[in-house]
């Protein structure tokens, strides 16, 4: 979520606004980026069905995206205004941690104005405009992430003025990134990370080799997790409301708590986790990255 967390030296970029938006240009856009969106674009509509949960599916038949080519900021923002206030900006990629923040805390989604090269459909590093409109902004499409959303931007001011950003960037890693919820019809996908992923899209899901753990606050602030690879845990709501209800939440008590406390590794089950799924730990085991 922030160039420090990601490995961008946002250092080495000189914004021209002290909110670090930019112009998205969209009439630049050449043939091949719209025909990498495309490929992208057609890859996931296919996958994601029975996989995505209602609310993403919804977001995402309401903002009439197009296969056809890469969406245009101002029109997706009109859009969103309409439901729930969002509007969609345009960035030069990551972007400092109180500059995502107080974005977030406006209802201003920031969102990687390019698109990743056609070599590199199925990882990037740096969220692009895939990853960030595909990814996150349907769900904006909803009440509950639209508010959870706002309010997490406000929390992180508090966060990092208590020297525990860290922590707090694991509820949005293992929420809006990386989460999964029970639906009525089975578990259901809606972190941005996985939905914009042909692969984790899959192994979230239908692999045997992660955990999959009921959500739990207090576990989550100190759960690593993983940037370069599948997730080794993946955290269940029982409900998208329950987004709503830690957007309510005092988090400081949480805080209190788990300050001073060990992190544990992603790929361990701990004492009081309500397991849905105890993983092999196999695909990461043969990446040679478990013992």
């Amino acid at each position: 979520m922030s160039a420090e967390k990601h490995g961008l030296a946002a250092a080495s970029y000189q914004p021209q606004r002290p909110d670090w938006t930019i112009e998205q240009h969209w009439q630049h856009y050449s043939a091949e980026e719209h025909a990498t969106w495309k490929t992208l674009f057609e890859r996931q509509s296919r996958l994601l069905p029975g996989r995505a949960c209602d609310a993403f599916m919804q977001g995402l038949q309401a903002l009439a995206m197009s296969a056809e080519h890469i969406p245009n900021f101002e029109q997706l923002s009109e859009e969103l205004m309409r439901h729930t206030g969002w509007q969609v900006v345009a960035v030069p990629g990551l972007v400092p941690d109180e500059v995502f923040f107080d974005h977030l805390a406006h209802r201003r989604f920031p969102a990687g104005q390019f698109i990743r090269r056609s070599d590199q459909l199925d990882y990037l590093q740096e969220p692009d405009v895939f990853h960030d409109v595909f990814g996150h902004v349907p769900m904006l499409m909803h009440p509950v992430m639209a508010d959870f959303m706002q309010a997490y931007g406000q929390g992180g001011l508090k966060a990092q003025s208590l020297g525990l950003l860290d922590q707090l960037a694991r509820v949005y890693w293992y929420t809006v990134e990386f989460g999964l919820v029970q639906q009525s019809d089975g578990l259901r996908i809606y972190g941005a990370g996985i939905v914009s992923s042909a692969t984790e899209s899959v192994f979230a899901l239908e692999s045997d080799s992660p955990h999959r753990i009921r959500f739990d606050l207090d576990r989550v602030l100190r759960t690593q997790y993983r940037i370069d690879d599948f997730q080794e845990i993946y955290f269940v709501l029982p409900d998208l409301a329950d987004l709503l209800n830690l957007a309510r939440i005092d988090f400081k008590p949480h805080y209190e708590r788990v300050r001073g406390a060990p992190s544990h590794l992603p790929g361990v089950i701990v004492p009081g986790d309500q397991v849905l799924t105890q993983g092999t730990g196999q695909y990461h085991h043969a990446q040679g990255d478990r013992p």
